[in-house]
C-alpha cells in the first residue's frame, strides 16, 4: 500500500507492515504493475502436487467447496486443473480470486491447508510417492 509520495521517494507498506521508501526514479526507469488502477481484485494460485492415480474431479469438487465455505473469496472466479507432469507427480493448480492481495494472500494459505487435510483423509495414498522396480537377474 503507498503510504506516501514526495519529489524525491515514495513510502510503500508491505505486507509484513514495514516500510519500504523507493526512489521516484525507480518508477521513472523500470516498469510496474498497478492491481488497483480500475479496481483491487486479484486473482491467486495454489499449487499442489499428487500421486497420477487422484481423482481430479474429486479435488475440484473439494475445492469449490472449500471456496464457497470461505468468507474470503468473493466469488469471482476459480477453477483447478492439472498443470504439469512430473517424474513423481501430477501438478495441480488451484485458481481462485479474492477481493484485493492481502485477501487473496489469506485465502491461498486457507485453500493449501484445506485441500492437503482433504487429499489426507480422503486419499492419502494418492500424495506423491517415489516407486522403485526391481528386477530378478538371473544367474
Amino acid at each position: 500500500m503507498i503510504e506516501e509520495i514526495t519529489l524525491t521517494y515514495v513510502v510503500i507498506r508491505i505486507w509484513d507492515l514495514r516500510r519500504l521508501v523507493v526512489p521516484v526514479t525507480y518508477f521513472l526507469e523500470k516498469p510496474f504493475q498497478n492491481w488497483t488502477r480500475t479496481s483491487a481484485n486479484v486473482l491467486g494460485t495454489v499449487f499442489v502436487y499428487t500421486d497420477y492415480l487422484v481423482p481430479v474431479d474429486e479435488v475440484r469438487q473439494a475445492l469449490h467447496d472449500i471456496l464457497r465455505a470461505s468468507d474470503k473469496w468473493d466469488g469471482r472466479a476459480w477453477g483447478l486443473q492439472v498443470t504439469n507432469t512430473g517424474e513423481h507427480a501430477l501438478e495441480l493448480r488451484a485458481l481462485m480470486s479474492a477481493a484485493d492481495g492481502p485477501t487473496a494472500w489469506d485465502l491461498r494459505c486457507e485453500v493449501r491447508e484445506k485441500l492437503m487435510a482433504f487429499l489426507r483423509e480422503s486419499y492419502p495414498d494418492r500424495l506423491p510417492r517415489v516407486r522403485v522396480g526391481l528386477h530378478r537377474r538371473e544367474p
